[in-house]
């Protein structure tokens, strides 16, 4: 049986869905989830792995007019997922009308390559609005496959999966069999520890804050880590550290319970606050942070 395997780049506004339908294709928590926008910053490889195949989704931040440099970064990696894309995702919520940015939909309207539309949050809508959202978007991309889904309630997943399966080329696996993402371990770290703190602060602080792993060890059984948080100011240094340590102390717990799920072992955490001005537009930073590279 001839193997398949090929790059699916799921593209879209922020907060429509893209790091949740991920999620549920690869069946690990890759991407980090909250109802804020921005919160995908990187673009994320999951690898699906078959028998014959080995699927190789991309998840990139939502697409957004850049104001700063960590933002027109951000829109660097939309705009690779273009590039080596054999199947392109892209997903729009019901009620949204176009991208916040009218040449990447330009690209897709002339795509060359197979484009799936997926309709998300289907289940927050009802038959008509739903028929009328689809002959919309047929008359706006007369070359996409429309597909009418609920990542969140698993509606219509599994379709799609098989769907693109049978849209992928043949070629050889491009990644060993077991690996499940293309990123390290420390970046899961970064990550989780990013998602809390989307959770519990509110305002500016989130988008303000970087976290870097400086020491990731493990052992047989425990896990042992030393993050930073960088933030841009000492005012939100304050913020992030709360009174007596107790916000602090919140985001580490959180963080080690599901890095204990994510590597099945005992993880020890420690956090720690440094201010690092002005970073999100310093070119030099955000290159040590694997932004712009």
């Amino acid at each position: 049986m001839a193997h398949k395997a090929g790059f699916v780049n799921i593209i879209g506004n922020p907060n429509v869905g893209k790091s949740t339908l991920m999620n549920a294709f690869v069946g690990e928590k890759l991407s980090i989830i909250t109802s804020k926008a921005q919160t995908t910053r990187h673009r994320i490889l999951g690898i699906v792995n078959g028998d014959d195949f080995q699927m190789i989704l991309s998840d990139t931040p939502g697409i957004i007019k850049p104001v700063y440099e960590l933002q027109s970064s951000m829109m660097d990696f939309v705009k690779s997922a273009f590039e080596d894309a054999d199947v392109l995702l892209y997903m729009v919520e019901i009620g949204e009308k176009a991208l916040k940015d009218e040449s990447f939909f330009k690209k897709i309207q002339n795509s060359k390559i197979p484009v799936l539309l997926l309709l998300n949050k289907i289940d927050t809508s009802d038959q008509q609005i739903l028929e009328e959202q689809m002959q919309y978007w047929q008359e706006q991309l007369p070359n996409a496959e429309i597909h009418p889904i609920s990542a969140l309630e698993n509606f219509n997943v599994t379709e799609v999966f098989n769907r693109i399966l049978e849209l992928l080329p043949e070629a050889p696996p491009f990644y060993p069999k077991d690996q499940i993402t293309d990123k390290p371990e420390r970046f899961f770290v970064n990550e989780t520890i990013r998602e809390k703190i989307l959770l519990h602060y509110k305002k500016e602080i989130p988008y303000s804050v970087e976290v870097e792993t400086e020491e990731f060890l493990e052992d047989e059984d425990i896990i042992r880590i030393r993050s930073v948080i960088m933030v841009e100011r000492d005012t939100q240094k304050g913020i992030i550290i709360g009174h007596k340590g107790s916000a602090i102390k919140k985001v580490g717990v959180e963080a080690r319970k599901d890095l204990e799920k994510f590597f099945a072992k005992q993880v020890h955490i420690e956090l720690y606050v440094k201010v690092n001005k002005n970073w999100r537009s310093n070119s030099q930073q955000l290159r040590r942070f694997g932004y712009n590279g």
